[in-house]
């Protein structure tokens, strides 16, 4: 899953593009949008390469059989779209632990038919973030570069409601944390030098995404560079690595690839 208690981190373009990369490789993949805006829902259903479910992410979370039950078997690649009714789950906080078990419920019946499962969250950290959390294998933290951000590194590790160090050591032991994504990163004096001091930070270095195996004080770590072919790509319903024809967007592809397959790796792709 993809969480990060601030909107606007470029979190369902990674969504997206992890979805279509690992359904490119013959991957059996299923994309559930938890979050109201639809930012995963739009460009993959525009793609017209995930089968649309005729069930919406709040079914999950309410009638988890049913959902579950309204998966076709024979297609590899399948979206479960936002709707506007999830905005009200956080309001009944009596249902909230079954919310929570209804999702746990429906993607361990999706564990059988799916190798994987992306599941883009909404910012704001409210019970489907936390049902997400509980359920999840990963999770991935995509951020900006910005003061704000790096400040609210430890409320997305520590808060004691959705810190995902909180929710492992209470609620789901298995959850991993794959690490902090850097994104639309500017090649500016200010956003190099903030890249850099998170790197300087052995505590913060430990939870950043290295491109190699074993980390070391060497080690190259993860970001995804501001670039506007991927605007455009999830504007317009497109994978990126299949544009045509675009010099912008095949040099975009060259630098991201190596980063989405790398996250896909740590996830357990070949």
């Amino acid at each position: 899953m993809l969480a990060n208690q601030k909107g606007g981190v470029g979190k369902s373009a990674i969504a997206c593009l992890l979805a279509h990369w690992l359904a490119a490789q013959g991957y059996r993949v299923l994309a559930i949008d938890v979050d109201h805006q639809g930012n995963m829902t739009k460009p993959l259903t525009k793609s017209g390469k995930a089968f649309v479910a005729p069930m919406s992410a709040h079914q999950v979370f309410t009638d988890a059989a049913s959902a579950s039950n309204g998966i076709a078997e024979e297609h590899p690649f399948v979206l479960i779209p936002s709707s506007h009714e999830l905005k009200a789950l956080e309001q009944q906080r009596e249902q909230h632990n079954q919310f929570a078990r209804n999702l746990r419920v429906f993607l361990h019946h999706a564990d059988q038919r799916f190798d994987f499962c992306i599941i883009d969250t909404n910012p704001n950290p409210d019970i489907r973030v936390v049902a997400s959390l509980v359920s999840a294998d990963f999770v991935l933290s995509p951020i900006q570069l910005n003061q704000e951000a790096l400040d609210g590194i430890q409320g997305l590790l520590l808060d004691e409601r959705v810190g995902v160090e909180r929710i492992r050591e209470k609620l789901n032991p298995k959850l991993r944390f794959l690490g902090i994504l850097p994104t639309m990163v500017e090649p500016t004096p200010y956003q190099k030098e903030n890249l850099r001091q998170l790197v300087a930070s052995s505590q913060i270095r430990s939870k950043m995404v290295a491109m190699v195996d074993a980390p070391t004080g060497g080690a190259d770590y993860a970001f995804i560079p501001k670039r506007t072919a991927i605007a455009k790509a999830q504007g317009a319903g497109q994978f990126l690595a299949e544009i045509k024809g675009d010099t912008a967007a095949r040099d975009s592809w060259r630098e991201i690839q190596p980063v989405i397959a790398r996250v896909a790796q740590l996830m357990g792709a070949a």
